[in-house]
């Protein structure tokens, strides 16, 4: 089960993966931004369920690098 789910910034400042932990677990996992991926599946469902995603924007973006708890209405 999922504990957390934080975005990731790569080059150029761009949201680019999800760091994922999980409950009672020490493994921590990179998931792309990929609809056809499981572990993405399985974040966007976790999200609609009521899920927060953690954003710590670098610099220059534009949560200039505070905690930005971001979890989009469901449609």
């Amino acid at each position: 089960m999922i504990n957390t789910v934080t975005k990731n910034y790569g080059i150029n400042n761009e949201f680019c993966s999800y760091q994922v932990t999980y409950i009672n677990s020490n493994r921590v996992k990179s998931v792309p931004l990929d609809p056809a991926n499981s572990d993405y599946q399985a974040i966007q469902e976790w999200i609609a369920a009521g899920g927060i995603v953690i954003d710590n924007a670098p610099s220059g973006t534009e949560a200039e690098g505070g905690v930005v708890i971001d979890n989009p209405p469901s449609e």
